[in-house]
Formats: structure tokens, C-alpha cells, sequence
């Protein structure tokens, strides 16, 4: 497995450890569980920088989380979904070691409206993964 995809599945284990079902480029189901959806889109690495002598692609490789929560208290669930996805990213910053730091943006919350539902309160958390790796395919 290349040190992306094992990047990326470790950021979507970090996640699955929570209340909220963690999903992995899926698309949004009809129901939203009550404790919340999270879905780990794998995003765009980007760029690298290049170092010669060793050759090493260094990333800033942007995955994103979208963070789902529907209800009435879905403004205090989805608070509480943030701040676990911020305290479980701020546990370990490399994923255990397979990253040299992790990092997540700032949410930009909205509230979508369901016809005959309760609203939905969703963002795209913008996630940071610094890596290296030595071929850029891998």
C-alpha cells in the first residue's frame, strides 16, 4: 500500500473511533444516524515540493471530512461532533508516525433545509497531511 492510501486509512480508523459513523468516499445516504456522519473524501495532494540527494516528494496533501448532523439539537450535535474530530486529530498530529503533521482547517457550517425532515447541519472540514515520500506515484 502506498504511504497515501495508508495515511488515508489511518485518518479514516482515527474517525471511525468516534460516536458518528465514518464513511470513506461514499456518497450521502438518505438518513443521516443520530449520532452524526462523517465522510473522508481523499482530496488533492497537490503539488510537491522536490529535495534531491535523497529524492523526496514532500506533500501538503488536503483530504477533506464532511461532517453531517441532523435533528433538532443539531447545532449543540454538531458542535460536539467538531470538537471530538479536532481532540482526536490533536491526539496524534502524525498518525502514529506515518505523517509528519496533520492539521484541520476551520468547518463553514450550513443549514439544509429537507423537505418533510428535520433540517441538516453540514461542513467540509479541510484536513492537512504533511508527508514525504520518495516516488511520487507511490
Amino acid at each position: 500500500m502506498s504511504p497515501r492510501e495508508t495515511i488515508l486509512n489511518a485518518l479514516h480508523a482515527r474517525l471511525s473511533a468516534l460516536p458518528a459513523t465514518a464513511l470513506r468516499g461514499e456518497v450521502l445516504p438518505e438518513r443521516v444516524p443520530s449520532d452524526g456522519l462523517l465522510i473522508l473524501r481523499d482530496g488533492e495532494p497537490g503539488e510537491p515540493e522536490v529535495t534531491l540527494s535523497p529524492l523526496a516528494y514532500h506533500y501538503q496533501h488536503r483530504a477533506e471530512i464532511e461532517a453531517v448532523v441532523q435533528g433538532a439539537t443539531r447545532d449543540a450535535a454538531f458542535d460536539t461532533l467538531i470538537a471530538s474530530i479536532g481532540a482526536v486529530l490533536a491526539a496524534d498530529r502524525t498518525l502514529g508516525g506515518l505523517c509528519d503533521w496533520v492539521e484541520a482547517e476551520a468547518p463553514r457550517p450550513v443549514d439544509l433545509p429537507v423537505e418533510g425532515a428535520a433540517s441538516l447541519k453540514a461542513a467540509v472540514i479541510p484536513v492537512v497531511l504533511h508527508y514525504s515520500t520518495a516516488d511520487a506515484l507511490a
